[in-house]
């Protein structure tokens, strides 16, 4: 199981190449909230989103062979590591679904990695991405299920705590569940960590309802950063450890959320990055009185007339 000592060998070997990204307190009344929140701005994050983290550690941590990097993705983890490879000089090789918004996959290409678009989910492109990468022997960047990108996702947590340690809740927007499980692996049940998932991608409630992980079907607004058939065995572990609880949201209210956090803020998130702040906006979850939340909001790579 990923440990605060994993977290904390993350941070030195990923600092060089990540940004530490700012916090900002909203007074109560901000957003139509009677209670203050602190936002932690990941989306500023390289290739606006936390996904950097976890691939810099997995590729940081082990020996690259000549084939360069493999990864699958709904957009976010391949352009990170597409970045990755930008970066460090190596060849990058992404397989993206039919589903990844045409953003993203421009993004990818633009950090020149080879891209290859096939099937129609996350699911089927991480089988022919594997396929790919037992031909060729590339190292294999997986974008939740792998201790590396745990604990380079659990450098949110650090790097947070370090920034607002008087935080009760933090609340995370989940898909394969590495980013909450590598947080919730940081608090360790010091802070309250709350999964937020769309309706359509319940991969972590109906894992926590079986008591294992389970394929689920994804569909919905966030399905291109939040659609992964099923939680990774690596987070569930940690999710059953600390109590890690799911709350769903609809489109309409990950959708309002965009809407409020542009209208507000001038903050353009796409829909997995607007995730979290959802569910707050439909009531989803309902902070006690005197609760201290803090609010994630991990990726922007959305055309921005859709939230205007």
């Amino acid at each position: 199981m990923t440990t605060r000592a994993d977290i904390q060998r993350a941070e030195g070997r990923i600092r060089p190449y990540i940004r530490r990204t700012p916090v900002i307190e909203l007074q109560a009344g901000t957003l139509g909230f009677e209670f203050p929140l602190n936002l932690k701005l990941e989306f500023l994050q390289h290739t606006a989103s936390f996904k950097p983290r976890g691939a810099f550690n997995r590729v940081l941590s082990n020996p690259v062979p000549p084939s360069g990097i493999i990864a699958a993705s709904g957009g976010n983890h391949g352009a990170a590591t597409a970045y990755i490879g930008h970066r460090l000089g190596y060849p990058a090789e992404i397989f993206v679904p039919e589903i990844s918004s045409p953003a993203k996959v421009q993004r990818i290409r633009d950090f020149g990695a080879q891209v290859t678009i096939t099937g129609k989910t996350y699911a089927e492109a991480l089988e022919a991405s594997n396929h790919r990468a037992a031909q060729t022997g590339a190292l294999v960047v997986h974008a939740y299920d792998q201790p590396e990108t745990l604990a380079g996702q659990g450098t949110v947590g650090l790097e947070w705590e370090e920034q607002t340690p008087d935080l009760d809740t933090v609340l995370i927007a989940v898909g394969g569940g590495g980013l909450i499980g590598g947080i919730a692996a940081w608090y360790g049940g010091r802070v309250r960590v709350v999964g937020v998932e769309p309706q359509g991608c319940p991969s972590l409630a109906r894992a926590l309802e079986a008591g294992h992980p389970v394929d689920v079907p994804v569909s919905g607004l966030a399905t291109d950063s939040l659609g992964a058939r099923s939680v990774g065995g690596l987070m569930f572990e940690i999710a059953q450890r600390y109590r890690v609880p799911s709350v769903l949201v609809s489109d309409e209210s990950i959708r309002a959320a965009q809407k409020a956090l542009w209208r507000e803020l001038r903050i353009v998130a796409e829909p997995g990055g607007a995730t979290a702040m959802a569910a707050l906006i439909s009531g989803a979850y309902r902070p006690e009185p005197g609760e201290r939340v803090g609010v994630l909001i991990c990726g922007a790579n959305t055309d921005p007339s859709t939230v205007v």
